[in-house]
C-alpha cells in the first residue's frame, strides 16, 4: 500500500488487533493479493530504528505471505519497544495476531 487515502480507510474501517509490541489492522479486499502497509512514526525512534523495523516487517510478510488469508490489506504499527525485538519474536507475535484476525474474520471464536 502506498497511497495515504488507502492507509486512512484501513485505519478507519479495519479490524484492530493489539499485541504487546504492535497494532495490526486488517481488512478484506475484493480482488488481488494481500498488501502490507507499515506506519512507523518518529515517536517510534530515529530513522535507523524505523527503517530496521520496517525491513523486518516486510521480511515477515514475504516469508509468511502464503500462510496469510488471501486478498486482505494489513497495516502494522509498531509500538515502542518493538525495535529491540529479534526477528524470531516479531514473527511469533505477528503470527499469533494475524491468525487470530483470520479466525475472527471466518467467524471462529476463541474461548
Amino acid at each position: 500500500m502506498l497511497v495515504r487515502r488507502e492507509f486512512l480507510v484501513l485505519q478507519r474501517k479495519g479490524r484492530r488487533r493489539h499485541t504487546p509490541h504492535f497494532v495490526v489492522i486488517t481488512r478484506p479486499r475484493h480482488t488481488g493479493c494481500s498488501r502490507l502497509g507499515i506506519t512507523a512514526t518518529r515517536r517510534f525512534g530515529n530513522a535507523v530504528m524505523r527503517n530496521r523495523i520496517k525491513r523486518q516487517l516486510r521480511e515477515f510478510f514475504r516469508r509468511h505471505r502464503a500462510d496469510l488469508a488471501p486478498s486482505q490489506d494489513i497495516l502494522i504499527i509498531p509500538k515502542s519497544g518493538a525495535g529491540r525485538l529479534s526477528f524470531h519474536h516479531i514473527s511469533r507475535e505477528l503470527g499469533r495476531a494475524l491468525s487470530l484476525a483470520e479466525k475472527t474474520r471466518l467467524g471462529v471464536h476463541q474461548e
